[in-house]
C-alpha cells in the first residue's frame, strides 16, 4: 500500500503544477492594470497602480512573472480583498470556517444517506420504495438551490418563525464581539468554539442555525449520489458471482450488503468525493439565501465586483482541494479493490 501512495503523492504534485500554471494562465488574460491588485496590501498601495507594475514587472515574459507570483503565494502575499476590506489571505480563513461548519455535518449525512437509500432503492427494484426514491432524487436534483432555499426559508422563518438567516443569534454575536475576553474564537466554528468555551448556548445556537443550509444542501446533493449507487447495486445483483453466492445458499443480507453493495461502491466514492471537494468552495445559493458570510458568499460577491486577487486565491485553493481529494481517493479504491494496488 505505501508504494502506491507514493507513486500517487508525486504524480499529483505534478498536477497540481499543472493547475497552478492553468489558474496563471487565466489571469495573464487580464490588463496589467487589472493583475496588480494581486499585489495590493493596503488601500494605500492601491493608489499606485503603477508604481506596483514597474515593482513586480507585470510587463514581463510569462515565466518570469510565474514564478514572481508562486514566490509571492509561498509568503502568503494573495493581495487586498476590495469586498473583505482586508488581506485576502487574512480574509480567507475568516469565511472559510464557515464554509467547512456546514460542510462537517452535511458531507456525512450526504454519502451514508446516498449510499444507503441507494442501496435500499436498487434491492428493491421496481417497487415501491424503488419508486419513492427515484421520485424524491428527480426532485430534489431538478429543484434549483436558490428555489428550495427561498422556499424553506418563508415556510419555517417567514410563516413559523424558526431557523433565522445568519450563523448565529444576533444577541449572542454581540455577546462575542463585546465580551472577546469571554469567548475565544478557536476554530472560527461556532458549534466547536461553544463547547470549547463552555458555552453550550452559543453551540446549540449555531447548529441551529445550520439546520436549514444543511436540510437544503443534502436534498439537493444526496440525489446524484443515491443514483448512482442504486445503479450500481442493479449492475452487480445481475452478475454471475451473485447468482453463484445464491445458488451456494447465502442468505440475501449476506449476497446484497457484503459482496454487491461493497463492489458498488467505487463510483459512488468517486461521485461522493468530488461532491465533497466541490462543496468546500462553498453553495453560492446556501449561503447568500441564508447570509451565511462563508466562501460561496465571499466568491459571489468578489465575482460581481471583480474582486481578482479573491477569484485567484479561491481557484488555487480548489486546485488543492481537488489534488488532495484524488489522492484520498485513490487510496479508498485501493482499500475497496485490492486489485488497484497492482495496477
Amino acid at each position: 500500500m505505501l508504494p502506491f501512495i507514493i507513486r500517487r503523492f508525486f504524480f499529483l504534485i505534478f498536477v497540481l503544477f499543472g493547475v497552478s500554471v492553468l489558474i496563471f494562465g487565466i489571469l495573464m488574460t487580464f490588463s496589467p492594470e487589472r493583475r496588480a491588485a494581486a499585489y495590493v496590501t493596503t488601500p494605500q498601495q492601491a493608489k499606485d497602480i503603477p508604481k506596483i507594475i514597474k515593482q513586480f514587472g507585470l510587463d514581463d515574459p510569462f515565466y518570469h512573472q510565474y514564478f514572481r507570483w508562486i514566490k509571492e503565494v509561498a509568503k502568503g502575499n494573495l493581495g487586498w480583498s476590495l469586498v473583505a476590506a482586508r488581506p485576502v489571505g487574512e480574509a480567507f480563513w475568516r469565511y472559510f470556517p464557515v464554509t467547512l461548519e456546514m460542510n462537517l455535518f452535511a458531507a456525512p449525512i450526504v454519502i451514508f444517506f446516498g449510499i444507503w437509500l441507494g442501496s435500499v432503492s436498487g434491492i428493491h427494484r421496481d417497487t415501491w420504495v424503488d419508486h419513492s426514491t427515484r421520485i424524491f432524487a428527480i426532485i430534489g436534483w431538478s429543484l434549483p438551490t436558490f428555489l428550495f432555499a427561498l422556499i424553506l426559508l418563508m415556510v419555517f422563518y417567514g410563516y413559523f418563525q424558526a431557523f433565522s438567516p445568519g450563523v448565529l443569534s444576533d444577541e449572542l454575536t454581540l455577546f462575542i464581539i463585546d465580551n472577546p475576553d469571554k469567548f475565544t474564537p478557536y476554530t472560527g466554528m461556532y458549534t466547536i468554539d461553544g463547547i470549547l468555551n463552555g458555552r453550550l448556548d452559543i453551540a446549540l445556537d449555531g447548529l441551529h442555525h445550520l439546520v436549514l443550509p444543511i436540510i437544503t444542501y443534502v436534498i439537493v446533493v444526496v440525489a446524484l449520489n443515491m443514483r448512482v449507487m442504486r445503479s450500481g447495486i442493479i449492475e452487480e445483483l445481475s452478475k454471475d458471482y451473485v447468482l453463484t453466492a445464491r445458488a451456494k445458499g447465502a442468505d440475501n443480507k449476506t449476497v446484497n450488503f457484503k459482496h454487491a453493495r461493497r463492489n458498488a461502491l467505487l463510483p459512488v466514492v468517486t461521485v461522493a468525493g468530488q461532491l465533497v471537494a466541490l462543496s468546500m468552495e462553498g453553495s453560492v445559493s446556501v449561503e447568500v439565501v441564508y447570509n451565511r458570510h462563508g466562501i460561496g458568499w465571499w466568491l459571489a460577491e468578489s465575482a460581481t465586483q471583480l474582486d481578482m486577487p479573491v477569484l485567484m486565491c479561491i481557484c488555487l485553493f480548489m486546485g488543492v482541494v481537488f489534488v488532495i481529494t484524488n489522492l484520498i481517493l485513490d487510496i479508498m479504491y485501493a482499500v475497496i479493490d485490492p486489485r488497484i494496488r497492482l495496477n
